[in-house]
């Protein structure tokens, strides 16, 4: 998805939290505009309770970087903003310097389609800390929520566009659901724009609008017999699946075939097994049966579990909206800093008196370890600052984010870099990738990642580590950070 397909590109700089804008402010003021800062975006939890998400949304960096920048219109409103005190909220010098604004990052990030697990770098941003900054709340926008959608199983069709959040919402979910594993989407503009399949049928005010059901049948045969799936669920389905046997019939007679009929209401299990077996006995087997209805990935299993003879789904509402977890949960943190690109990096660490909120320090990267089958088994966070050039012993030992008594020996694994370049000093580096690139990287991953960390209920916990040296690192932060923290008198 290009940003001209959610915004006009010369608004992407005023998508940000207001903070955002006093910070870089301050940093300015303070004479730290182009200190520097790595900034690490990542999640904490589990979506939905599943043990994995889908990486999507890092094609749209790139020009999100390019484009922020800030016009007449954009710098004349923030002089227009009044500080609750009162008083400008803004100084005309901080201003005038966000008119020749441009950014000078470095950014890496995990491909799309790719997998990603808590707690480990999604996308990794360097550069002037005020040029990072002023990327967050649109990086998250972006990023986020195309990742926290994701599909698996049988042909699922998205046709959630009404029900989606906003136009933007329904673009996004489109894209990033085929990139997950959805088989098509009944969002035109997301098919012209991304290239995926388009699928619709008709509603029930087709049927409404003829004398009979078996008349609108009829009707729409000829209008669409070469893409014609017929609704039979407006009055009876018993009776709407007579008349469309009888229309697959007279459209076979002069050469065309029914695709498929749609069942929308009732027991989707008992009324798809009626429909197959009356369409079989007619000698109709190739008519497919289709199926909507609030669905979501239980009540697809559950019909899968039935037996219910279903051969694609049409996912709406629970898709569209991430009815389920609303939000990814995504955070950006300030991972390490430093004085100009000539110094080396210090890792900083946040605290918080929430052990599980407390961040991992570091210019970090991230390595996906394998078994001989090409199955992915672990995956290790480490400083590249500090590995590189440490010794062949250094990196053969992980230990998990969230238990530091498991400890894991990677040294014989093979392994594989997360994290690639995709902006270097502001601008892009690799061609755009397309969509159907991301959609086969997901199907691979997919494809080789083992049951127990797909299935719905109580999936395998996946194993996220520290390299042991980062660990060491980490730890010795948090002690020195909580020793300062005791010295003050509200500590006691």
């Amino acid at each position: 998805m290009a940003l001209t397909d959610i915004s006009h590109p010369t608004d992407i700089a005023m998508l940000t939290d207001l903070y955002e804008l006093t910070m870089a402010q301050g940093l300015w003021e303070s004479g730290k505009a182009n200190e520097q800062g790595c900034f690490t975006a990542f999640y904490r939890d589990h979506p939905f309770g599943s043990a994995y998400a889908v990486m999507c949304g890092t094609a749209e960096l790139p020009e999100l970087v390019e484009n922020l920048r800030f016009t007449p219109e954009d710098i004349d409103y923030l002089a227009s903003l009044e500080a609750p005190a009162g008083g400008a909220m803004f100084k005309s010098a901080f201003l005038d310097y966000l008119r020749d604004f441009r950014a000078h990052v470095n950014i890496d990030a995990v491909p799309e389609g790719e997998l990603v697990f808590p707690r480990e770098p999604m996308v990794r941003v360097t550069g002037p800390a005020l040029e990072c900054q002023l990327l967050e709340t649109a990086l998250l926008n972006i990023v986020g929520f195309q990742t926290l959608v994701a599909a698996d199983g049988r042909p699922v069709a998205e046709f959630g566009l009404r029900r989606a959040q906003g136009p933007d919402g329904g673009l996004a979910v489109a894209r990033a659901s085929y990139v997950a594993g959805c088989s098509s989407t009944s969002n035109v503009l997301a098919g012209r724009r991304y290239g995926i399949p388009v699928f619709g049928t008709h509603a029930h005010s087709w049927v409404m609008s003829f004398d009979s059901e078996l008349e609108a049948f009829r009707a729409f045969a000829k209008s669409s017999p070469k893409n014609c799936t017929l609704l039979i669920d407006t009055y009876d389905v018993r009776e709407g699946c007579e008349h469309a046997i009888t229309v697959a019939k007279e459209m076979e007679a002069v050469g065309e075939r029914l695709s498929a009929i749609r069942i929308d209401s009732g027991d989707l299990a008992k009324l798809s097994k009626y429909v197959r077996g009356r369409f079989d006995a007619e000698g109709l087997p190739y008519v497919g049966i289709s199926v909507s209805n609030d669905l979501d990935e239980y009540t697809i299993q559950s019909l899968l579990d039935q037996g219910a003879p279903i051969d694609s789904f049409g996912v709406g509402t629970k898709l569209a909206t991430c009815y389920d977890q609303p939000a990814l949960g995504g955070v950006y943190k300030l991972s390490a800093r430093r004085a100009s690109e000539a110094d080396p990096w210090t890792p900083v660490v946040k605290l918080s008196e929430q052990p599980y909120k407390r961040t991992i320090p570091g210019v970090q990267r991230v390595r996906r370890y394998y078994d001989g089958f090409g199955g992915p088994v672990c995956d290790m966070i480490y400083d590249e600052d500090h590995l590189a050039g440490e010794g062949a012993a250094r990196g053969n030992t992980l230990v998990a984010v969230n238990d530091a008594a498991l400890v894991t020996d990677v040294s014989e694994l093979e392994y594989r870099e997360l994290l690639v370049p995709i902006v270097r000093d502001g601008s892009a580096v690799a061609p755009r990738e397309s969509i159907q690139d991301a959609r086969e990287r997901c199907v691979w991953a997919l494809d080789h990642l083992d049951a127990a960390f797909k299935r719905f209920l109580y999936p395998q916990t996946y194993v996220v580590g520290m390299e042991q040296g980062l660990a060491q690192v980490r730890d010795e932060l948090v002690r020195k950070n909580m020793a300062a923290a005791s010295a003050f008198p509200w500590a006691h």
